[in-house]
């Protein structure tokens, strides 16, 4: 005997989550994407370390940038016209990107498609504030996290293929037009809300007017409060180690110190998706269920990563591929997908009417962290030399040493962390 077939609601409700999450998968691919054909993109651009830094950076500080004023479009032009814009930057930019003969010109795509992306999360988060009740919001924003891990993984490996079957040009051109694609979804898919309106009840309770706060006084509200700032700098400094060895970094330097070639490289940075995806609801379980606690996650974690960055800089030449595997691993759970505890502990930092505006500004940090360090770290290897191509050893050495001193400073931000969930 089989179950009575889901509502056409929830058949609704679940092709727009889906075609968002198809979309959640591309930002994730583009801002990861150039960890595996960075030393192609030097080659053919004819571009140092330093430069290639800020070319794939400059994804980051469009995004960065855009996040409180991706509340904003959400709310006046509505979510759904939002996404399916921007999205349309977003593949206009990798096509520039993928057509581009000079290192300007990279980076003007580059910094398009992250522009073009900006305003999926936030924007995403609103739909589902629609079309879900709060119990299940919780659970759906869980797995948006983690099927962002998808975008991850195909940046590695699979995308390391496709360049060596394509060329990394073509491959970008190819992601143009599947963004092309998705914005076409969106567009013709997703509603911003039910036809007929959920009433309001004890999982969405109406919000009287008088309880709605400004962004201005809530923007004043959340920079005046104390407990803001630790989680603000542990956010910074735990996602430049993520974004700077597993979006950048990660693979020249298993091609110039252990000889990989891309397909090779990509293996092994694509257990950092699967740290990800596995990470995501495993630590929001053991914060939910396990600790009942927030910070304990945040400083264990942070040590995992103070230990696998302490690896790569005293080791940097002299681990085994299992060991870089499982540090891949270990990054992508202790410094990618712990940002699901680190938002719940922001969220809950505030009363709701600001909590929406304390979460869009703390994810300013993160891509902060991203933007400044990829370019720093190029900065670092091209000071300390080259051997025909490659980097040294002790270039990585010196590069790797400023991550695990972000990693350092990120533990000790967790420590002064305040608790934010009540014992029930």
């Amino acid at each position: 005997m089989t179950g009575a077939p889901p509502s056409p609601l929830i058949r609704r409700r679940r092709l727009i989550f889906s075609t968002l999450a198809f979309g959640y998968v591309l930002v994730y691919f583009h801002r990861l994407c150039t960890a595996v054909v960075a030393v192609d993109m030097m080659r053919d651009l004819h571009a140092g370390g330093e430069l290639i830094g800020f070319l794939s950076s400059a994804y980051f500080y469009p995004y960065a940038l855009m996040q409180i004023p991706a509340g904003l479009l959400s709310d006046s032009w509505g979510p759904r016209r939002a996404i399916a814009l921007f999205l349309l930057a977003a593949a206009g930019g990798s096509v520039i990107l993928s057509l581009s003969t000079t290192p300007a010109w990279a980076v003007a795509g580059r910094a398009l498609v992250g522009l073009g992306v900006s305003t999926l999360f936030v924007c995403t988060l609103k739909i589902l504030s629609e079309w879900y009740d709060a119990g299940e919001f919780a659970a759906m924003t869980g797995i948006l996290m983690a099927v962002g891990g998808i975008g991850s993984l195909l940046a590695a490996a699979p995308l390391a293929f496709l360049t060596e079957w394509l060329g990394w040009r073509f491959s970008f051109l190819l992601m143009g037009g599947l963004t092309l694609l998705v914005a076409l979804l969106v567009r013709l898919l997703v509603r911003d809300t039910p036809e007929n309106p959920r009433p309001s009840g004890p999982w969405n309770p109406r919000v009287e007017p008088s309880a709605v706060i400004s962004l201005t006084r809530g923007l004043r509200m959340v920079m005046a409060e104390p407990a803001f700032r630790p989680p603000a700098v542990w956010f910074f400094f735990t996602s430049a180690i993520y974004f700077s060895f597993i979006g950048l970094w990660g693979g020249p330097y298993l091609m110039h110190v252990y000889g990989l070639d891309k397909a090779g490289a990509g293996r092994i940075l694509s257990l950092s998706a699967v740290g990800l995806i596995i990470g995501a609801p495993l630590l929001s379980r053991l914060s939910d269920r396990v600790f009942r606690r927030r910070k304990p996650v945040l400083i264990l974690s942070s040590l995992v990563a103070v230990f696998l960055t302490g690896l790569l800089t005293f080791a940097t030449a002299d681990l085994s591929r299992l060991l870089l595997g499982l540090i891949c691993l270990g990054i992508g759970c202790a410094t990618g997908a712990v940002v699901v505890v680190g938002f719940t502990v922001v969220k809950e930092l505030f009363p709701k009417p600001i909590a929406g505006t304390a979460t869009g500004f703390v994810n300013l940090f993160p891509f902060a962290g991203g933007a400044l360090f990829q370019p720093f770290l190029g900065y670092l290897l091209e000071r300390g030399g080259k051997v025909g191509d490659a980097f040294t050893v002790a270039a990585y050495r010196e590069a790797l040493a400023a991550l695990f001193v972000s990693a350092l400073l990120a533990c000790i931000a967790a420590l002064f962390v305040k608790e934010t969930m009540i014992s029930r």
